[in-house]
Order: structure tokens, then C-alpha cells, then sequence
């Protein structure tokens, strides 16, 4: 088998460097920079005529990275590339999956299309599957949605004493009881009623915490941070042990990670978006898809 070669989009050296060593890969770089104008410039610094190319590029904030990263996927092909492949740890534009109202483009399939139509495959970690059975009912090219409760379960183990897991919502039940049992800890779920954008109502389902427990609010998703700090308001009146969040993608700006200091949490992401709470590192989670779609091997 070749060595495949993993490329970094920029902001995503540290996951390919990771990627690459657990998958027995090699680094090759890319050059990029910007025209006067805005457009973007593009060069390969070594040979892949031949060669499996790994893309890795999250994609969290996508309008500014989807376009570079195409151009790469499509200049890699042209240049002799065996297969490409693209690892986008956190997987953006899978939230509009039906027309909600007249008019409005359907953007996962849209995507899908895009994705579909200049890489060879896909790998991910827990997208955003609301209406969605898998991502082959969107996606003509292998994929792996791959699911970080393994490794957020680990990290729940070796650093909370006595966890108590929580849900936000009724949809989160069946992910928040798999991660409990994986750490052998209790939980619970909130209901939640999303009000608009960045505006959410949070009530208690059975919530009942147990005396010195540490609640874990797991959630997959952290952008406005609205569910996190509601959900904190509503703990803070049954406990006064201090909470910890966790979420898969960490996706919010500055200010909201701050936000959540402010509510009295401990805030941890996994890796798949490079942020200073991202402490649990999803590598081994993707190397072994990688590896088998690397080699060859895949029956998609």
C-alpha cells in the first residue's frame, strides 16, 4: 500500500499532523494565500500523481472554507491523485434538511452534491442526522459518521468524580444514556422548547440529582451557548456543585466560552473545531476509517 498523503486546510495542521502519525501517513503541505482580490491561490508542495490525498479541513465557520478546500479536492485530481478523501471532523450545513417554508433551498443536499461530486469519500464525527437516517440517503461517496461518545465517556471517567449525566432535550436521550453507560454513571434529560435563534426555555423531565453528584451537561453541539446556559440556570437551584459542559463541536466565539465560565461550568469540547476547551481528542476515533478507505478495502 502507498503512504496516503494528509493535507491541512489552514487551521487544521494539528489534526493532520495527529491523523497522519496514527495512520502510518505522511504530511504534505499546502501552499495558500490570497489575491488583492479575494480569490484564492493554491499549490501542492510535493508529488501526488498516484498518491491517496487526505483532506483535513472542519468545518465550522464553512462560508470561507468550502472554496479553498473544493480546489484543492479538484487540483489534487487533476495532478494524478489515486483517490481523495476528506475528514471535516465536524461537518457543517446539515441543519436544513427539509423546506421548513416556501422557497428555501434544502442546503444539506446541496452540499451533499458538491462534497459528493469532487471527493472520493468522507469521513466525520456525529453530523447532525435530525431527519436523516445516514448520511448515504444525501452522499454518492462512502462516509463514516463516526460518534465521539466513546471518547467523551473516556474523558468523563478519568477527570469528573461521581458523574451525573444530562441531557438537554428528549431527542438527546438515547446519546447522553449510551455515554452514561460507557462511564457508569446515572443521567437524566430536560425538555426544551426552542423559542427562536439564540433564545431557548429549558425545563426539568425527572431530574432528580444525587447528593454530591457532578452534573455533566452533554450536548452535541455549542454555538449561541442559549441551551448550555439555560440548562445551568435550572441546575444551579438543585445543586451547588459545580457543572461541567460538554459538547462534541465547539463552535461558539469568545465571548459565549466566557459566558459559560460566568454561569459557573467547567466548558469541554472535543477537537473536531480547534478551540482552548477542545481536551478530548477524537484521533482514534477516525484512524481506522481512515485507514480502510485508504486502502482500498471500503464496500461503501
Amino acid at each position: 500500500m502507498i503512504t496516503p498523503l494528509f493535507v491541512a486546510l489552514p487551521g487544521n495542521e494539528a489534526m493532520a499532523a495527529r491523523l497522519a502519525a496514527s495512520c502510518g501517513g505522511e504530511i504534505l503541505a499546502l501552499e495558500m494565500r490570497e489575491f488583492p482580490d479575494g480569490e484564492s491561490y493554491l499549490r501542492f508542495t510535493g508529488e501526488v500523481t498516484g498518491r491517496d490525498i487526505v483532506l483535513v479541513c472542519t468545518l465550522a465557520h464553512p462560508n470561507e472554507k468550502v472554496v479553498p478546500m473544493l480546489f484543492a479536492a479538484a487540483a489534487a485530481r487533476d495532478l494524478g491523485a489515486y483517490k481523495v478523501g476528506l475528514v471535516a471532523p465536524y461537518l457543517c450545513y446539515m441543519r436544513q434538511d427539509r423546506r421548513f417554508h416556501p422557497g428555501e433551498a434544502i442546503t444539506s443536499r446541496s452540499f451533499a452534491t458538491l462534497i459528493s461530486s469532487n471527493c472520493d469519500w468522507l469521513v466525520t464525527i456525529d453530523p447532525h442526522l435530525h431527519r436523516y437516517r445516514s448520511l448515504d440517503e444525501i452522499y454518492s461517496i462512502p462516509s463514516r459518521a463516526l460518534h465521539a461518545g466513546p471518547a467523551i465517556a473516556g474523558w468523563i471517567k478519568t477527570n469528573v468524580e461521581h458523574p451525573f449525566l444530562v441531557g438537554p432535550d428528549l431527542e438527546s436521550e438515547q446519546w447522553v444514556g449510551a455515554v452514561a453507560r460507557a462511564c457508569g454513571a446515572e443521567f437524566a434529560v430536560l425538555r426544551k422548547e426552542r423559542l427562536a435563534d439564540r433564545q431557548v426555555r429549558i425545563s426539568p423531565d425527572h431530574l432528580d440529582l444525587p447528593k454530591g453528584a457532578t452534573p455533566v451537561l452533554l450536548d452535541d453541539i455549542v454555538s449561541s451557548g442559549e441551551t448550555l446556559i439555560e440548562a445551568l440556570r435550572l441546575l444551579s437551584s438543585s445543586t451547588r456543585v459545580k457543572p461541567v459542559a460538554i459538547a462534541v463541536h465547539g463552535l461558539f466565539a469568545a465571548e459565549i466560552a466566557d459566558r459559560l465560565r460566568s454561569a459557573g461550568a467547567r466548558l469541554v469540547t472535543s477537537n473536531s473545531v480547534p478551540n482552548p476547551a477542545g481536551l478530548i481528542d477524537i484521533t482514534a476515533l477516525m484512524t481506522p476509517a481512515i485507514r480502510i478507505l485508504t486502502s482500498g478495502e471500503d464496500a461503501a
